[in-house]
């Protein structure tokens, strides 16, 4: 642009400089500025020092540091703004063809540079004064320039992906003519707009008339979501990616440049994955009746197809809002189906990572309770399963372990919040429950069985373990213990069980079954402090018997002897009221000690017990000589043997008044199982009144001391049955002192109420049925320790 300067042509005609003369204008001197040394040249050396010397001779006052004013005489100056005005009117002629030129697409009319153009702005607007028109100017072509844009979509004869693609293409271009004019017009941008606030900027006035036409209209959008669907419903059923899916990536980039991807994107797309999973659903569900196990690794499949593709197209907000939606509409109304097929079928194979799987996609639809219903129901008809397999009671504990073993992993694995990684306390909870509930399906027997099973931990010992590893198998025996409500069953068993194990000299190791009655008193039940008790007495009868061999001679029997003298009060064991008549020699020894016991402890009684008894025979064989570790029992079978070749069970009998049943288990141990010291006649496995016993002398073994399996430490049916008995009547004495406790504190309460305080007060030994409660109420009114209210026969009265 030529400069504003140079336009101005000075006259011919003018004389303003020679008719010129100099007004002085008097300044106030406090106004005037502060004095300055310039440069003076010698006097008179011009006409301007010859007019301050006559200024001077004429004593005026002048101040030449204040303003001068100038006046031009003779100068026609409305030919100057008339000048002006045409350039100005040229300029923004310029100005609007290039703006056209700029908003026609494929337009090539533009007459000047772009450093023209911008130099013309800077003149309309700084030096002109027209921003205005120049902004309404660039208002009406942004109009004219959108409503062709529309034109064009509109009629053009693409469809679908294809006519994104142009729809893409006409963004791009729009966007960029307008950040191109932001650059030219900078000048209006920032010396006209900024100084009008309530006018939008070049950007946001384009942009705003661009959304305002092209996607407020219902043809343009409908289009545009028609080629969406039309693209993922490809890629969808074809599972591939479509070849114009960067389309999609840059409408996707558009659209949020114009604010509005949400309502025309983002909600479009939410509408048409839920119709598409929805129908996808019905049809492998109810139509192809497809397994939960292939429905559930399609969902999978699906859901990470979606995730996918969202986040190489979409916002990462649109990512999440699509997967939910699609898991959403593949399990809508399925929870309840796919939770009961799911976990049965991967809880039965163990399949922890699908398990996993689930539970990503229920977590996702709010699905977890419905799952931890369906997993809890599982756990609990699998526990019920394990304890009412009567067939299989031997191995109840061992199965009960590993299913909680692969429940446990299931719950530190599979069932784990994303967020927190930590496990899904309802989960835990639910397995507790489940377990509590399943032991319920058959009183007592879980009870029984793990105090058994540890019975067999504390007899075999670590055998190799670390012990570490051996406690780790006592807990994990102990976690099942926390299950059942019958703990007096559990005691009760463990305490006959744990006699055994030190009469008989089968515990790996005093200091573990310590320790573990030190945890059971602490951690389970303060009654296991009865373990202390017979530890004690063990070690008086260590005692007794070293005092004992030291006043006998060296050569005696009784120097082999072993006596173990027990409170009847500690150890589980009744008197029995008849036993085994042992050989002359064994009762002579056994008279020693007793009369020597009762020197030294008078008052005292002493029972004699052979059951758990146990002794070392020397046999010889026609392979050798071998010591025989066998119980009392099996003992005083075999030294018969010392008198005759053959005997019959009838005679055996009679030698040792043994008791039927127990002498048939020992001849059976003895000529029926793997060791057979004797044979019978006739071969079997049972012994029967009319069978024949008689030396084996051929037995064989690799091993000079050989362990005769006893019966002594397996328990028999009677013996079961005799405990069982036991326990049920301490239940009722524990009933009957807790009934009668809690009326002596009440002194009146109801049916109800009485039935409950009495649950609550037994609940830490067991659980008892509503009926015994019942039984045992009107066994103390028959007892007269209560009373019926005469008016209220529901209301119980102490009777102190």
């Amino acid at each position: 642009m030529t400069d504003v300067i140079s336009l101005l042509t000075f006259p011919d005609t003018s004389k303003a400089f020679t008719t010129y003369r100099s007004t002085v204008v008097d300044v106030d001197d406090r106004s005037a500025s502060r004095p300055r040394k310039t440069p003076r040249l010698d006097a008179d050396s011009d006409s301007g020092s010859a007019s301050r010397s006559r200024d001077s001779h004429k004593g005026k006052n002048v101040d030449r540091a204040g303003p001068v004013k100038i006046q031009v005489h003779g100068f026609a100056g409305g030919v100057v703004g008339a000048a002006l005005n045409r350039v100005h009117d040229n300029l923004f002629v310029r100005l609007s063809r290039s703006i056209r030129a700029l908003l026609e697409k494929g337009s090539d009319e533009l007459s000047t540079t772009y450093e023209g153009v911008f130099t013309a702005c800077r003149g309309v607007v700084c030096v002109a004064g027209r921003g205005e028109g120049l902004y309404e100017m660039l208002k009406a072509e942004i109009h004219k320039c959108v409503n062709r844009l529309a034109e064009e979509l509109e009629k053009t004869n693409k469809d679908g992906v294809e006519w994104i693609g142009q729809f893409v293409e006409t963004c791009a271009w729009f966007e960029g003519q307008v950040a191109l004019l932001e650059s030219l017009l900078t000048y209006l941008d920032r010396a006209y707009v900024l100084k009008n606030p309530g006018l939008p900027s070049i950007r946001d006035l384009a942009f705003t008339r661009f959304r305002e036409r092209i996607f407020s209209g219902y043809f343009i959008v409908d289009k545009l979501q028609k080629g969406i669907s039309v693209w993922v419903t490809w890629e969808r059923n074809e599972g591939q990616v479509h070849i114009h899916r960067h389309f999609l990536k840059a409408l996707v980039s558009h659209l949020i440049t114009h604010h509005v991807y949400d309502v025309i994107f983002e909600r479009h797309f939410v509408e048409q994955t839920l119709e598409y999973f929805s129908k996808e659903s019905y049809q492998m569900v109810e139509v192809e009746k497809a397994h939960a196990k292939v429905f559930l690794a399609h969902c999978t499949q699906r859901t990470n197809e979606e995730q996918g593709r969202a986040r190489d197209v979409m916002l990462d907000g649109t990512v999440v809002l699509v997967k939910d939606t699609a898991i959403r509409a593949l399990f809508e109304g399925r929870l309840e189906w796919m939770a009961k097929e799911v976990v049965g079928t991967f809880m039965a194979s163990k399949g922890t990572n699908e398990l996993k799987k689930a539970y990503v996609l229920f977590s996702t639809v709010d699905g977890l309770p419905v799952l931890c219903r369906e997993f809890k129901a599982y756990v609990q008809k699998t526990v019920q399963d394990i304890v009412k397999d009567t067939s299989k009671d031997d191995e109840m504990v061992s199965r009960l372990l590993e299913f909680k073993s692969f429940a446990d992993t299931t719950l530190k694995e599979a069932f784990v919040d994303p967020s927190t990684k930590q496990n899904n306390q309802d989960f835990s909870y639910g397995l507790i429950d489940a377990f509590t509930k399943g032991f319920k399906a058959r009183r007592n027997k879980p009870a029984e069985q793990i105090a058994k099973h540890v019975d067999r931990l504390m007899r075999h010992g670590q055998r190799g373990m670390s012990d570490t590893a051996f406690e780790a198998l006592l807990d994990a025996a102990l976690a099942l213990y926390r299950f059942t409500d019958d703990k007096d069953v559990f005691r009760t068993f463990y305490h006959r069980a744990l006699a055994k194990r030190l009469l008989l000299e089968r515990s790996a190791s005093d200091d573990f079954e310590k320790a573990m009655l030190k945890k059971l008193k602490e951690k389970y039940d303060p009654e296991f402090g009865m373990g202390d008790h017979m530890f004690n007495d063990l070690a008086l009868s260590r005692d007794t018997m070293r005092e004992y061999h030291a006043r006998i001679r060296d050569d005696s029997s009784a120097q082999k002897l072993s006596v173990m003298v027990l409170q009847r009060s500690v150890w589980p064991f009744g008197a029995r009221e008849k036993d085994v008549d042992l050989p002359p020699s064994m009762q002579a020894d056994l008279n020693s000690y007793t009369t020597f016991y009762k020197i030294k402890h008078q008052g005292h009684k002493l029972d004699w017990d052979h059951s758990l008894g146990n002794a070392t025979v020397k046999a010889r064989f026609a392979a050798g000589p071998k010591d025989l570790t066998v119980s009392l029992y099996q003992a005083v079978v075999l030294l018969l043997f010392n008198e005759e070749t053959e005997i019959g069970y009838r005679q055996i009998s009679e030698e040792t008044r043994m008791d039927d049943g127990d002498l048939k288990r020992t001849l059976q141990s003895l000529a029926c199982a793997n060791k057979k010291v004797l044979k019978k006649r006739p071969a079997g496995k049972d012994v029967n009144n009319n069978d024949v016993f008689y030396f084996n002398a051929e037995f064989t073994d690799p091993r000079a001391k050989v362990h005769i399996n006893s019966i002594q430490a397996k328990e028999t049916v009677e013996e079961n049955q005799r405990t069982q008995s036991h326990i049920e009547g301490d239940r009722k004495h524990y009933l009957d002192a807790a009934i009668v406790r809690i009326m002596k504190a009440k002194k009146e309460l109801s049916h109800e109420q009485l039935k409950n305080e009495t649950i609550d007060a037994v609940k830490s030994h067991f659980v008892p049925e509503v009926s015994v409660i019942k039984l045992r109420i009107d066994g103390l009114v028959e007892q007269e320790y209560l009373r019926r209210d005469e008016d209220d026969k529901n209301l119980y009265i102490y009777v102190a």
